[in-house]
């Protein structure tokens, strides 16, 4: 692991350590001992952890709270009036953006980053999860619990770091990874690009930091990131369905929540893998995963064996409930490609009914992506839509959740309707019926509906018709 200093008394301050990005860090600098602190708007199990592993904990935001700070640590969500911001410039304390120091964090070790806009957490866990069973001891920093360990960041003492890279604001550019994952690339993030041209100028940049003797691998079934990568001079790997893949997919059969398929490459089998998690963008995942594996020179059954154990991370495709009459699920999808994705995953359990409560999030992103929405969404049975999470962002005159409900009723008729958040759960409970999947959907707090829909369903507060 790469040091920040020569010392470990240093005291590092987040703003917004309860984001799963920030506490990550904070969890791998107090395990290699340093002085956390941080600061957050609201309580939460995730503030608790790191209260117990040692950070001082602050509700609310105030200049003082980073008094004594050697660093003070930022995401793009806190903005630049931010109490402890402004304390931190007035009284000369360096400023690190998360991505800085995960960097920092990183130093000289062999890096193996996961960038795109969809898949970056399950891949990167994938990966973390094949590198612990090859025994190499990594250090892990992902956006997400991971359901087997139940982690988001793990220090380990071998060489290799594997670490989910952020491109919404432009800082995966601060990293130059020996071994590069991207995903995909999409029309996300608006906000900050404005357009496509921008988007595949940072991902052109991104692609020429990859270490000289690096490789980066990428996913064939994804044109503009094909067209990208056939003017890179690194070490190229491809991977998808289709067999003009480097690594490539045949013989799939999707089963409920979990598929197998034969990993091909040049038209020879290297052997089969089966997956425990659902959907064909998985597929896509573990074959990334699979691609750094055999570039790294782990055998195929270790790669096979891990990504079978492999049962994904929370809220993505999370089941939250399951008894003979009723599923839940909860995930984070809230890009019209990852609902399509996720709605696709949901079919392959062949629910009777596929019940969707959606929670749009951010107005920039319904306003961009307004038509998409509709489209995915429409792959629902009953769909429920409710207020925008608006994140960091100011409402956008005309864009709201009222709009698209208007929009998709005049396609889906009686099965679509609007209802405030604190509506859904009552609702819910009338309206189940046996064989139902009940999927709760959004980057917002709409998986606390999730919660309460299980509990009842757990207990059995509910009757079926």
């Amino acid at each position: 692991m790469g040091y920040i200093s020569g010392t470990v008394n240093k005291h590092y301050h987040f703003i917004g350590i309860g984001g799963i990005g920030m506490a990550g860090l904070a969890f791998l600098l107090m395990s290699k001992g340093y002085t956390v602190s941080g600061s957050d708007v609201k309580e939460s199990p995730l503030l608790e952890k790191l209260r117990g592993q040692g950070a001082r904990i602050f509700i609310g935001h105030q200049g003082d709270h980073a008094r004594g700070a050697d660093f003070v640590i930022y995401s793009s969500a806190i903005a630049e009036d931010n109490a402890e911001r402004v304390y931190a410039i007035h009284n000369k304390i360096p400023l690190l953006k998360r991505a800085q120091l995960l960097s920092l964090i990183i130093g000289d070790d062999i890096s193996v980053t996961v960038a795109g806009a969809h898949g970056k957490t399950t891949t990167t866990s994938m990966v973390g999860q094949m590198l612990l069973k090859a025994g190499w001891d990594p250090t892990i920093a992902v956006g997400g619990i991971v359901n087997s360990g139940a982690y988001n960041a793990s220090l380990g003492k071998g060489k290799y770091f594997v670490a989910e890279v952020d491109e919404s604001d432009g800082s995966f550019l601060y990293f130059s990874p020996h071994f590069s994952i991207i995903t995909n690339i999409d029309f996300e993030h608006i906000d900050y690009y404005h357009n496509w041209e921008n988007i595949l100028a940072a991902y052109k940049k991104f692609i020429d930091k990859t270490h000289p003797q690096g490789c980066i691998l990428g996913c064939g079934e994804d044109k503009r990131l094909a067209e990208l990568l056939t003017e890179c001079k690194r070490s190229i790997m491809m991977y998808g369905i289709s067999n003009k893949n480097d690594i490539y997919a045949e013989n799939i059969t999707l089963n409920g929540c979990g598929s197998s398929f034969d990993c091909m490459s040049a038209g020879k089998k290297i052997g089969t893998l089966t997956l425990s998690v659902p959907g064909q963008h998985n597929i896509l995942n573990a074959l990334a995963c699979a691609g750094v594996g055999l570039k790294l020179g782990i055998d195929f059954e270790t790669i096979a064996s891990s990504l079978k154990e492999f049962t994904g991370v929370q809220r993505r495709f999370q089941i939250k409930a399951k008894t003979d009459d009723i599923l839940v699920v909860d995930d984070y999808g809230h890009h019209p490609t990852e609902i399509k994705a996720t709605l696709n995953a949901a079919r392959c359990l062949n629910p009777k009914r596929l019940v969707v409560a959606f929670q749009p999030h951010r107005y920039s992103r319904t306003k961009f992506l307004f038509e998409e929405f509709i489209e995915s969404l429409s792959l629902s049975d009953y769909l429920i839509i409710t207020d925008i999470y608006a994140a960091s962002e100011q409402a956008i005159p005309g864009v709201s959740a009222a709009t698209l409900y208007e929009k998709i009723k005049k396609i889906k008729n009686e099965n679509v309707i609007y209802l405030p958040k604190e509506e859904i759960t009552r609702h819910l409970l009338g309206m189940m019926k046996t064989g139902d999947l009940i999927l709760t959907l959004g980057a917002g707090d709409i998986t606390k509906i999730s919660d309460e829909i299980s509990r009842h369903v757990k207990d059995n507060h509910f009757q079926t018709t």
